[in-house]
């Protein structure tokens, strides 16, 4: 099932009294998370319909259905809501969404085994895949770049990656 589900954003606390939440938003255009409403919870026990009350920092202030009181709004802090696959737009052949790049297999230009993506995040400067090499305790961060991986084979669950002289 989470195959068909894209995270899409998440509840970051309460915004006011009156069960308004404060919603960050992951899509290309913050806005358009409204769009693709009803969203989900990662179990699917529960769906929300979003109405974007206004612009805050670092996100939105929105409704949730079935969210009346503050106490409601709390209680949904840290939950990240998923939009189902379908609704979302088709992407160019060299972006992805990230949860189709995690536990993909990661190998060097020579074939390599570098390890499996973790995670995948953005600080802010650029995306970084989160390698578990196999028998490490740490990870490596990769950036993901077209220069660092060159090759992204979703059908064959596989990145090919060029890192940086001395990250593995």
């Amino acid at each position: 099932m989470m195959a068909d589900l894209i995270c899409v954003g998440a509840i970051a606390g309460s915004f006011g009294v009156h069960g308004e939440v404060r919603l960050k938003s992951f899509t290309a255009e913050p806005t358009a998370i409204a769009d693709y409403a009803p969203l989900t919870t990662e179990d699917g026990k529960d769906s929300y319909s979003i109405i974007l009350t206004r612009p805050i920092k670092n996100g939105f202030a929105a409704r949730l259905g079935g969210v009346k009181t503050k106490e409601d709004a709390d209680a949904l802090k840290g939950v990240k809501l998923y939009a189902k696959r379908e609704k979302l737009p088709s992407l160019p052949d060299d972006e992805y969404y990230y949860s189709d790049l995690i536990g993909l297999e990661v190998f060097d230009t020579g074939g390599a085994y570098l390890g499996h993506v973790k995670a995948v995040m953005n600080h802010g400067a650029a995306d970084l895949l989160e390698l578990q090499a196999k028998g490490q305790e740490n990870t490596i961060l990769l950036p993901f770049t077209r220069d660092v991986v060159p090759t992204v084979d979703l059908h064959g669950g596989r990145i090919v990656a060029d890192p940086p002289e001395g990250l593995t």
